[in-house]
């Protein structure tokens, strides 16, 4: 069984195990980049159970390299107002770092 944690990064919550590809908000670092989430809410050890944090477990960490960063795909954004000819259309690419966990240390 793989252990388990969810960690916190870009204002959202992410469960992951060892060797999980993840996406998240873009971070400060470069292609090759290790880093390192203290922040963890949850894990779960395999045989021993889970640990709640409260807010976060003490001295667990997820390891994780940088893969890549790169754009998303396109969001059109479309703008309407019916009678008036008003119409405005614009598209946005996120920006995204992604990430592969390499360990997690409970």
């Amino acid at each position: 069984m793989a252990h388990l944690a969810v960690i916190q990064t870009g204002g959202k919550q992410y469960i992951v195990q060892e060797g999980d590809i993840l996406r998240v908000e873009k971070l400060d670092a470069k292609d090759g980049d290790s880093l390192s989430f203290e922040a963890l809410l949850t894990c779960d050890e395999a045989g021993n159970g889970a640990k709640v944090g409260t807010p976060t477990v003490k001295g667990a960490s997820v390891g994780a390299k940088v893969v890549r960063t790169a754009k998303g795909d396109k969001v059109t954004i479309i703008k309407f107002h019916a009678k008036t000819r008003y119409k405005r259309k614009a598209g946005h690419r996120q920006i995204f770092t992604e990430l592969k966990i390499e360990s997690v240390k409970a």
